[in-house]
């Protein structure tokens, strides 16, 4: 490996995954990943099937999840679930059971933006509907995935925090509140089921190209192009969603056996700079109700 953060290249998603090497880290293990029909979820689905898994893929974006589950093939079934309704959620996770006959991974990773503005300005609608998505949904995930876990004897949880919930100031007041939450709920699950044989993680993503990342660095929740040219320019390359889906991997997989209760950060070192106010008071609109993966 060549030395200096300089040397590193871009490169697409789909080259490093070429590159990835394939094989059987997930054999035979079946698992539901919410918001997978783009971004951080979906190429967890694309990930998760290359090693042998089988993949339900859950979204409230039905044309978009489908095209992605019949893009990935056999191993991989799509199911419209909205996040927010724990009835849908555990739709999901029956499909699992019924299709496949076990569940073996929950990655709650279905998300958004949310509320934004100043503390003063934030609206209490926004806000309950920002935890509802974010924070109930990891609940209900967690709720009914543990139900067949445990009776297995085996299992791992996995759900998607940020980097906005391990320090201030990297995230809207709502999202940083449910993202810091989401931390607390997973040491709390790992201390109840560990003893069960399942084991709860969580991944904090740093800036990985994203609306609410675009909005701030240039006002446009378009601009994915921004965020990608701050982190090559700090790097050495963009982050992308396979950073992270390659994360949600190893969490998933028996070569992290022995780790639960943890809070995995991927963010290249952003957070060991602390944040900034304008991630909190950024002015905005709600972006997509479970679009995927938001950090």
């Amino acid at each position: 490996m060549a030395d200096g953060v300089g040397s590193f290249h871009s490169v697409s998603l789909a080259e490093r995954a070429q590159e990835d090497n394939m094989g059987d880290r997930l054999n035979g293990k079946v698992a539901v990943i919410t918001g997978a029909a783009s971004g951080i979820g979906a190429a967890s689905a694309r990930r998760f099937i290359e090693e042998g898994a089988k993949v339900i893929v859950a979204d409230v974006q039905l044309d978009l999840g489908q095209r992605v589950a019949d893009d990935l093939g056999n191993a991989a079934r799509f199911v419209e679930c909205d996040v927010t309704d724990e009835e849908a959620v555990v739709g999901a996770i029956e499909a699992a059971t019924a299709t496949w006959g076990r569940l073996d991974v929950m990655f709650n990773n279905a998300g958004v933006v949310g509320a934004v503005g100043s503390i003063e300005e934030t609206d209490s609608a926004a806000w309950l509907r920002t935890i509802d998505i974010l924070l109930n949904s990891v609940f209900y995930g967690s709720k009914h995935a543990a139900r067949v876990m445990v009776r297995q004897g085996s299992g791992s949880i996995i759900s998607t925090s940020s980097i906005a919930g391990v320090i201030g100031g990297l995230g809207p007041h709502a999202y940083t509140a449910a993202k810091t939450a989401i931390v607390g709920l997973t040491k709390s699950i790992a201390a109840e089921l560990g003893p069960k044989g399942v084991r709860c993680n969580a991944i904090a993503p740093g800036t990985v190209p994203t609306a609410l990342t675009a909005v701030v660095l240039s006002g446009d929740a378009s601009n994915l192009s921004a965020v990608a040219e701050q982190s090559r320019q700090r790097f050495g390359r963009a982050s992308d969603a396979l950073d992270i889906a390659n994360a949600a991997l190893y969490l998933a997989s028996d070569e992290a056996a022995y780790v639960n209760g943890h809070t995995l950060v991927v963010d290249y070192g952003r957070s060991i700079n602390g944040g900034s106010p304008r991630f909190a008071s950024s002015e905005a609109t709600m972006v997509g109700i479970a679009t995927v993966g938001e950090s």
